[in-house]
């Protein structure tokens, strides 16, 4: 993909970035991008996977994260900094988004222990496959958690139907995954040489068409996180907690047997 096409991408990022609090338009994006409407659209999906709107949503809410946990400001405050002029609109889109309502990710500080699936009840009635390979990186440092999870659509919004968390990057399998039309996206949050957390890379790989008792080989080679990565992916940090947190509940039943 041409520089020109990414460096015009970035500048409406940037553009977008600096006025999350305004309603700014298709119009308004694509002047930042010295395009026209209709090419502007097109190539900004084909740099970062998602519609300038989508992507703009994204930003706003990674923000709203970001101003809940640094700061006192009140919820509805946070909605019209960030360019919601209804709090209800905002809390809803944040909740369906994040997994969690503005307050409740205030007061746990941004993770959670629980994984609800609006739509479980639905999901249990259709029949299974299963979804493997392996996430590759090209850095020497493998330490680091890798969050894995299959979503609906290329923005890691709400909760996956399936998800792992691996201690490094490696070879994963998803089980029990629903049939249906997936996107599998992967988070690393590498870990530098002193042990401390440092790069976060990124990966996907979809859509992924999942049948009644099938094998889908997806591999999927990490890189480095850049501004034309939609930010909601950073919602994965929240999932991942939960998703250790249900393999420790998984395990321990397991091993109070294995002690008898």
């Amino acid at each position: 993909m041409g520089d020109a096409i990414e460096k015009a991408a970035e500048r409406v990022i940037d553009f977008m970035q600096a006025n999350l609090g305004e309603q700014l338009t298709v119009d308004d994006m694509a002047r930042a991008a010295l395009f026209s409407k209709f090419h502007f659209s097109r190539t900004f999906q084909r740099v970062t996977g998602v519609s300038p709107g989508r992507f703009l949503s994204a930003l706003r809410l990674q923000q709203a994260k970001h101003l809940l946990l640094s700061t006192s400001l009140k919820v509805a405050d946070i909605s019209i900094q960030v360019g919601y002029a209804s709090v209800g609109t905002f809390s809803s889109r944040f909740s369906r988004s994040v997994g969690l309502s503005p307050t409740a990710y205030r007061r746990l500080g941004g993770f959670t222990t629980d994984v609800p699936t609006a739509d479980r009840h639905i999901l249990a009635r259709r029949s299974v496959g299963s979804v493997c390979g392996e996430i590759q990186v090209s850095d020497d440092r493998r330490e680091g958690s890798v969050f894995v999870g299959l979503f609906p659509d290329r923005i890691p919004e709400g909760r996956p139907v399936q998800c792992t968390v691996l201690d490094r990057p490696g070879p994963y399998e998803l089980g029990s995954v629903p049939t249906g039309v997936w996107y599998l996206l992967a988070h690393w949050a590498a870990d530098d040489d002193d042990g401390t957390q440092g790069h976060t890379w990124v990966g996907n790989s979809g859509p992924l068409v999942v049948r009644p008792d099938t094998l889908v080989r997806a591999d999927v080679r990490l890189a480095p996180m850049t501004s034309l990565n939609p930010p909601v992916l950073l919602a994965l940090l929240d999932v991942k907690r939960a998703a250790l947190a249900t393999t420790r509940i998984r395990r321990a039943p397991a091993e109070a047997l294995l002690s008898r």
